[in-house]
């Protein structure tokens, strides 16, 4: 009944920095803006994700063992050479590496996990294929 992913929202506490994550980083282009929630709508042509700036200070960080909430948000990779070279960009970038691309299981899919700017677990994944 449901047909895919239309969009996913994420709550971030670095809007810009959060939103050049994914269109300088990643090569997303920004769809569109609303400076009255405030909200950057990113989208890479296949999904689109809304970053909505949390509205209470300070945030505190999401803890993947004991928080009920988003674990972290994978998205697919065309190769294995867009991944090594997406790995390159973050680590240039200063981006927090949680580990670099490495086998999936017994391979030959290969995946990442870093940090947006906001903290939200990002995992990039090539599936093998």
């Amino acid at each position: 009944m449901t047909q895919g992913i239309h969009h996913i929202g994420l709550t971030v506490s670095k809007l810009e920095e959060s939103a050049s994550f994914f269109t300088s980083l990643l090569g997303w282009k920004e769809v569109r803006r609303n400076d009255a929630y405030p909200a950057i709508f990113v989208s890479d042509g296949t999904v689109m994700v809304t970053l909505w700036k949390n509205k209470e200070a300070p945030p505190s960080p999401f803890d993947r063992n004991r928080h009920i909430g988003l674990h972290h948000v994978a998205f697919a990779v065309e190769n294995a050479s867009d991944l090594s070279r997406i790995y390159g960009k973050l680590v240039e970038n200063h981006v927090e590496i949680e580990f670099s691309p490495e086998l999936l299981g017994e391979g030959p899919a290969k995946h990442m996990i870093c940090y947006e700017p906001s903290g939200i677990r990002v995992e990039l994944i090539w599936s093998g294929s």
